[in-house]
Parts: structure tokens; sequence; C-alpha cells
């Protein structure tokens, strides 16, 4: 019998009061005697870093890569005492300001070590720090600046042009703006002309002292507003306490340490997911209360890699497309190895697979193969690396699996919102069958089903599936200015997420499908976009897919982004000439990939309705600077139907008149 990692501490409820039907409530094993308390001596996130500062003074806590010349060389690292000497003035001339405990100021720009200094410094005043992303437009900028009454504005050097911009709807709270590095004179007299201070970080942090007396913070303050717009493009801005930060670091510690993988002072981290995001939030947290050291990537995607090697992190944190991108490279220098090298891996693969899934742990599973095969793999990460996560979104089983075997390294998935301060389900280490789920609650959270009838999912079948539902200690108390919004997830105690889950025989949880990104065809059938665009997603012709359709058509339709490399030797063994955008244009390799697409979606168990009826091929990624997704590359589907509605009545017309889009 498989070992069960949940136990259930409430029965199931029938439906009643035009509530749907809700199955039983359950707790991680590793609560089973009820949630796990909170330290009653941290009051607030500044207790980890100054307990840290205390323990570790002289422990590398910050690092860039020095840059000379304009090529970046090794790392640079400040300790936690140069750090916080640091960060005591920053807090001190934040208060010069007149900016007192429960006021709020904004970051703005990615990840660097004045971000987690700026952070720092509001934590040591009782100051709510509002996170902005760096790739947020003007507009969005703007309502967050004002929604959220921000006094002071902590930017990178290069989003100083992009803030000012909106600097004249936000002087009603905005004091002054503070550059992560320096200030041209030009700037500064545009922004001083608008009524608020300009200052460079060195100008800022000359203005605090360094011994002062701080306010005290309570675990119920206010730590964070973090705005999420999900898909949907509204900004909502999620009210994160002071106790539930608290309680994602200790739930993550608490895990790890009971499959022998807690972080400790030796380890590094590296930082290149944004730490707008809770997910990065609650890691660096984490890492800094066990005295970690934490480096920087610079900011470009294209030299990540070239980071990750120089810097050698012990921990990586990524979400789908990172690490899909990472499979798939090694799989490229694989095929394209010769056929001794190509059969030994396999061979390997096949002999570790097997041993892990007879529940040998995965540095048990194959030391001879982890040596002279998978250890080039572990290499191409740094080769440090030996505990690896993902989140965000739902990873495929084929690339966990991958990972799990071939990275020399502990991996596991979890599942979280803002909303539940990351993650609420985590996999547990080196149990082979939580591949392909998010694994049991974590042990601040209960959890359970509740049926939604609509899409025929019941919470009470003999294979309980519905929208997950939480509550426990490490949840969001509310919407920032939005209780009617509030209220709207929120019944009975319970939070309700939106996710559809489907618990396993062993306690774990399976995400399976996204209760809003649902629409209803013109003949009636319901379809599940997520789960759709997954199976596509399969497809190795494929590095992209967003599928759409209304209630006015029968039918849906795509626009797909391929891979390069699978278009153009299609092309090769076809004939064709032209550059990418010229092949994505040819109504013959429109009509092979869609062909391939709806060839594994049949595979795959989708409808005749769920089929491909026409696709637009796209050269060009969706990207974050067009808006299409998210920061965490989810898909921001009201603004992909924006930018491609001309695309999409073509399509639609193309087809009904049996015709292939152009």
């Amino acid at each position: 019998m498989a070992e069960m990692f949940t136990v259930k501490v409430e029965e199931a409820a029938p439906a009643a009061g035009g509530r749907p039907s809700a199955g039983p409530i359950y707790r991680s094993i590793y609560a089973k005697d009820g949630l796990m308390e909170l330290p009653q001596d941290i009051q607030s996130p500044w207790d980890f870093f100054s307990g840290a500062v205390k323990k570790y003074p002289n422990n590398r806590m910050l690092g860039r890569r020095q840059v000379t010349d304009g090529k970046a060389g090794e790392y640079v690292w400040e300790t936690y005492e140069e750090v916080c000497q640091k960060v005591m003035r920053i807090g001190s001339a934040i208060r010069s300001f007149g900016v007192n405990p429960g006021a709020h100021c904004g970051i703005y720009g990615s990840n660097c070590p004045e971000w987690v200094m700026a952070m720092q410094a509001c934590n040591s005043q009782g100051i709510c720090y509002v996170p902005l992303y760096d790739t947020l437009g003007a507009n969005a900028v703007e309502f967050i600046m004002d929604h959220a009454e921000i006094s002071i504005a902590f930017v990178q050097e290069s989003k100083i042009k992009s803030i000012l911009t909106v600097v004249p709807k936000c002087t009603a709270h905005l004091r002054a703006i503070v550059s992560f590095g320096d200030f041209t004179s030009e700037m500064k007299r545009e922004a001083e002309n608008l009524g608020v201070s300009c200052f460079s970080w060195e100008e800022f942090s000359s203005m605090g002292k360094q011994n002062y007396e701080l306010p005290e913070k309570r675990k119920d303050d206010i730590c964070t507003i973090m705005y999420t717009s999900g898909t949907t493009g509204d900004p909502k801005g999620v009210i994160i306490t002071n106790r539930a930060i608290i309680a994602g670091v200790m739930t993550t510690e608490h895990l790890l340490k009971e499959t022998d993988k807690v972080i400790s002072e030796e380890d590094s981290y590296f930082s290149y997911l944004p730490l707008a995001h809770i997910f990065d939030q609650v890691i660096e947290n984490y890492c800094i209360s066990k005295g970690a050291s934490i480096g920087f990537w610079q900011g470009d995607i294209r030299y990540l890699m070239e980071d990750v090697h120089v810097m050698k992190p012990t921990i990586f944190c990524g979400v789908p497309r990172v690490y899909d991108r990472i499979y798939t490279g090694i799989n490229q220098k694989i095929q394209s190895g010769g056929m001794i090298a190509k059969n030994l891996f396999q061979y390997a693969y096949n002999y570790k697979l097997t041993n892990m899934k007879k529940g040998l742990k995965q540095h048990e599973a194959s030391p001879f193969f982890d040596k002279i095969v998978f250890s080039k793999i572990k290499e191409g990460l740094g080769g440090r690396i030996r505990l690896m996560i993902a989140g965000a979104a739902p990873l495929p089983g084929k690339i966990e699996e991958f990972m799990r075997v071939t990275s020399c390294s502990v991996f596991v998935q979890g599942y979280g919102l803002t909303e539940s301060c990351a993650g609420c389900f985590t996999s547990i280490a080196n149990v082979f069958s939580m591949i392909g789920t998010v694994g049991p609650p974590v042990t601040t959270i209960e959890a359970r089903l509740e049926s939604v009838p609509e899409m025929g999912y019941d919470a009470l079948s003999d294979m309980p599936r519905g929208e997950i539902c939480l509550r426990g200690h490490t949840l969001f108390s509310g919407y920032y200015k939005r209780p009617s919004l509030t209220e709207e997830v929120f019944s009975d105690g319970w939070f309700h997420t939106g996710d559809i889950g489907e618990w396993q025989p062993n306690g774990a949880m399976k995400i399976i499908d996204r209760k809003k990104n649902i629409f209803k065809l013109s003949q009636g059938e319901y379809v599940a976009v997520e789960v759709v665009e997954s199976a596509y997603m399969q497809s190795p012709l494929v590095a992209s897919v967003w599928v759409y359709g209304n209630s006015f058509e029968s039918f849906l339709v795509a626009v797909v982004v391929p891979e390069r490399q699978a278009l153009e030797e299609w092309a090769a063994a076809n004939n064709k000439a032209g550059d990418f955008a010229e092949l994505c244009n040819d109504p013959k390799a429109r009509g092979y990939i869609q062909d391939e697409l709806n060839r594994t979606g049949k595979k795959l168990g989708l409808r005749g309705f769920e089929m491909l009826k026409a696709i637009h091929l796209e050269p060009v990624p969706f990207s974050i600077e067009k808006d299409l997704i998210t920061p965490t590359f989810k898909l921001k589907r009201p603004q992909l139907l924006k930018y491609y509605k001309d695309r999409i009545d073509q399509m639609y017309k193309d087809a009904k008149e049996g015709r292939t889009a152009l």
C-alpha cells in the first residue's frame, strides 16, 4: 500500500444553501496533530535578518558580478555586518523624511543588492514595502504608486526615466525617489520641479544615522503589499502580514528538515526570479534567516547561465519555462553527440530511473552513472547544485522526471499563490510517486476540494476533483482597498484559489485545470483551455501556444510559436527556402504543424471540439515587454486577444470558408 502524506481531519460536506458539495479536510502528515505553531520570538521578517547579523556577521550575504570596461567578472560580496550597516542608514534616512511605521515605500527594479537593502530598511522601521515588477508599463506603475500611496520609491537606475513620466499623477503621496545608483542633474531638476526630491543611493544613505532606536514591530503588521494581475490584467494589491511571511519561511524550513535538505550558512542562492514575486521573497527570507549567501544575476536573460556558471550556487529555483529551456538545451546536446554517447546516456538514464522508482533516493540510485554521465549536466549548472525547486505553474511530468534523474540534486515542485504567501503544497523530496504532483499541503495549511458542477468536477467522487480551498496561517489578509473582492474569494473561512486539483492516492495534490480559464463554445461544450494548451505543448514542434474560442463560434483556433529548429528541419526536408519568419508564413508549414498538433491532441485524449481548426504561426515569442505574458510566463489572455484580434478574426473567417489563414 502506498505511503500516505495527508491525514483527514474533517468529513465531507454535502451541497447545501446554494453551495456545492465539498470533500474532506486534509492536513499534511507532518501536521497531523495540528497546524504548525509559529515561533513567539519572531515578530517580523526583520528578526530573521537581524538574528543572522548577530549569528553570522562575517558570512557573505549579497553578491554581484563586478563589471570592468563593460565585461562582467567574478562575484564581489558584502557580509551580513556590512549590509546591516547600510540598511540601518537607509532606514534612518526614510524616517528623516517623516515616513513613519505603517507607511508605504515602493521598490521598482530587477533583483540586486539594493533591492534587498531597501526591503530590509523598510522592515527595520515597520514600513510596508510595495514591490513593482521591473517589466511593468507606465499605466500599471502609475496605478500602483497612487493606489498604494507610496511615499518613497526606490528605483533601479534604468527605470528612473519611466517613473518620472508618472510622477505628475502621483504627487499626492510621493515625497522622494531614490536611485539604486546615480541620478542625472537633468532628471533631478525634472522631478524637483514637480515637488519630489531625488537622491542617488549614496546621497540618501548619507542622510541616515547608524545607531538609533528601532520602532516596535508586531506580527499582525502589514509587511508588504504585492500587486498581482494573474492573467486578467486587473491589478490587485495582496496584503501580506509579517505573520504570513514568517509562516512561509518556517514552513519551508520544516519541510526541508523532514527530507534532510535544510538550508545552512554554507549554502548560496542564485537570485533571478523577480523579488516582486512572493515565491522568491519567501526563499530569500529563508536563506537570510540561515546566514546563506545570495548572488544576483546581471538582469539579462542572455547571460543567465553564464552567471550561474560563475556563481556556482547550491540552490536554484525556477519556473516551468526556465526548466523547459534547460531540458531542451541538454537534449539538443545529447542528440548532437555520437551514437555511443547517446546510447550510454539512455542506458544510464533508464538504469537510474528504474532504481528511483524502486524507492532509492536520488543520490543512492546510481552513484556510478552520476559520476561518469550526469555530472556533466550538474557542471552545466555550476557544479554545486544540491536543491532545485519548481513553482509558479505546473511542470510537465517528463521534465520533472528528467531533472530528478539527471541533475544530481534533489528536485521538488510546489504550488502556491501570492494570496497563500508562496507554497501551500510542496512535494516531498526523494519520493518518486510525487512526480506530476505538487505534494501534500504544507504544515501551516488545511485543504479541501469544492465541487465545480459546471465543469464536471466532483469533490465526492472516487477520484476527488474540484476547486482547491485553503485555510491556515500562510494566507493573505485581503486585497488592499478592495473589500468586495476579498469577500468574493473567502467563504466560511476558506480561501478559494480558482485552481482545480485532484487528490492522488498518496495524499498529494495534482493541479489539472483553472476554474476561470474556461469558455463555452456555441454548441454548449465547455473548454478548459489550460488543459488543451498543456496537451498541445507536449508536441516537440511547439515553443508556446495560446488557444482561443468563444460562445459565438463552434471551434478553436490558436496562435503558435514553433520551435525554430523543428521548423527549419521540416523546411530542409521539404526543400523550403526562407528565414524563420518566412517559414512561419508558409501555408504548408502551417498545415504541417496544425496536423501534428491535432495528432498530439488526439493521442492525449482531447475531444473533437478541442481540435484546432486554424492556427497562426508567430515567429516572435510571447514576451513580457509586449505585455502578453506575466513575469512567471503565464499567458495574459485578454492582452493576447487584443494583440492578435485581427489574426483571430481572419482565422475564423478562413476556417469557415475552408481556406488556410494567411
